[in-house]
């Protein structure tokens, strides 16, 4: 374009420098009729081919641009280079998307896009099949429109989508799938769907097994330790070196009822499908009852403070978060040594309710922090064995606070104590009328 501009620059000076030298021979007169003359056949031509110009972009059909003459040839040649870039371009484009879609075709997973509105924009036959769409009708319509699941309805409008969710197939009620939503570019989403009824069914059997197992020990154990109970209270007719193995099978037996209790605890959380009741806790009343069950078993050990907004309440099921706030205390207190320190405070942070408890135990290694809440792992075995923990705490703790919309937040330094906090959303807060 540079170039031509100085084409156009030198006509128009060549021009000029005609015209000076007519200027004596023919007066300034003619000269100027001529020079006129000369500019409107140059600006006639000039329109003429804008004119065709115009003409062609109202349907650009390649073959049929303009040949031009003088410049114009030069910016029709340079639009015909142009158009077969782009051509070249957009043909690239297509295969490319079309590759795209036969792969997203064949994949046993399913797979819908979603634009800035959670319109449906494409979908494969797996996601039809799994969600019960038909992308010739359905594209452009809003997918809660279509997945009319209140589970599905909460997560798309939560906006949290780290976690995938399960939800029952549109089509077949047997089918369990696992969604999750992936966002990208300008707020477009990918919903990504996979059918994990195999590895439910798996759980479920799981579940059901150490349920039944676990509800089946706990008589036998409830006898045996009845019975060894009986036997401890015969002071005269026991050996003292014998009262001794009675105690460890005692202690033993009390390890397994209350692995048996949990067991069916968290056997009980999994297998759930209610959502918990919508019950106003007063949590300060609920923490000091914790408090003085923690005093308890701690037993003069500990220094043990309680920190709460009195007002501060919160929705939800009251055995269920008091089980939970006791399984974090209770853990606390059995990895921190004689005479340390436990502070429970209850309080606002932002929007959200949080329960907090910090303790001047011996910590947690870094490495350690992101597998506690896996059932029956163990920082340390052998001191939870010596601390009586069944390992199963931690993931009691995180079903209750998952089924109340919670999360639970892990800090320490090891050898400088932890913090444990249950925290909760702002839907869950609710404030009491202080008197």
């Amino acid at each position: 374009m540079q170039d031509l501009r100085w084409r156009v620059l030198w006509l128009l000076m060549g021009c000029l420098l005609v015209c000076l030298l007519l200027w004596p021979l023919v007066g300034l007169r003619v000269t100027l009729d001529l020079f006129a003359l000369a500019v409107t056949g140059y600006l006639i031509g000039h329109f003429y081919w804008l004119d065709k110009l115009a003409r062609w972009l109202k349907k650009p059909i390649l073959a049929d641009i303009p040949a031009g003459s003088g410049v114009w040839e030069e910016i029709f040649a340079a639009l015909y280079q142009e158009m077969r870039r782009q051509r070249s371009s957009q043909t690239q484009l297509t295969d490319a998307l079309e590759r795209f879609q036969r792969a997203a075709g064949a994949l046993p997973d399913g797979v819908v896009l979603l634009n800035n509105s959670d319109q449906i924009e494409w979908c494969n036959a797996t996601a039809e099949l799994q969600f019960g769409l038909d992308l010739a009708q359905d594209a452009g319509q809003p997918i809660g429109y279509l997945v009319r699941r209140i589970e599905f309805r909460d997560y798309l409008q939560a906006h949290e989508y780290g976690e995938p969710i399960k939800l029952k197939s549109a089509r077949q009620a047997d089918v369990t799938l696992e969604i999750q939503l992936v966002p990208f570019g300008d707020n477009q989403k990918l919903l990504l769907s996979r059918d994990i009824t195999p590895l439910e069914n798996i759980e479920i059997m799981r579940r059901d097994f150490i349920a039944n197992v676990s509800h089946e020990l706990r008589t036998p154990l409830t006898v045996v330790g009845g019975f060894l109970e009986t036997l401890e209270d015969m002071d005269s007719e026991m050996p003292d070196a014998t009262r001794h193995y009675f105690h460890l099978m005692q202690e033993q037996t009390g390890r397994m009822r209350r692995l048996v209790e949990d067991l069916l605890t968290l056997s009980r959380l999994e297998s759930s499908q209610t959502v918990p009741q919508e019950v106003d806790i007063d949590v300060p009343a609920l923490l000091r009852i914790v408090l003085t069950e923690a005093q308890s078993f701690s037993s003069g050990r500990h220094q043990l403070f309680l920190e709460v907004d009195e007002s501060l309440h919160l929705s939800g099921a009251t055995d269920e978060l008091h089980s939970a706030f006791g399984n974090l205390v209770t853990n606390a207190i059995r990895y921190t040594p004689d005479g340390g320190e436990i502070r429970l405070t209850w309080q606002l942070r932002g929007q959200d309710a949080q329960f907090s408890v910090t303790d001047s135990g011996i910590g947690i290694e870094a490495q350690h922090l992101s597998r506690l809440t896996e059932r029956f792992y163990r920082v340390d075995s052998s001191r939870s064995r010596a601390t009586g923990g069944t390992g199963l705490g931690l993931s009691i703790v995180k079903h209750i606070l998952t089924r109340h919309h919670g999360r639970l937040e892990v800090t320490s330094e090891y050898g400088h104590g932890s913090v444990f906090s249950a925290v909760f959303p702002a839907a869950r807060v609710v404030r009491a009328v202080m008197p």
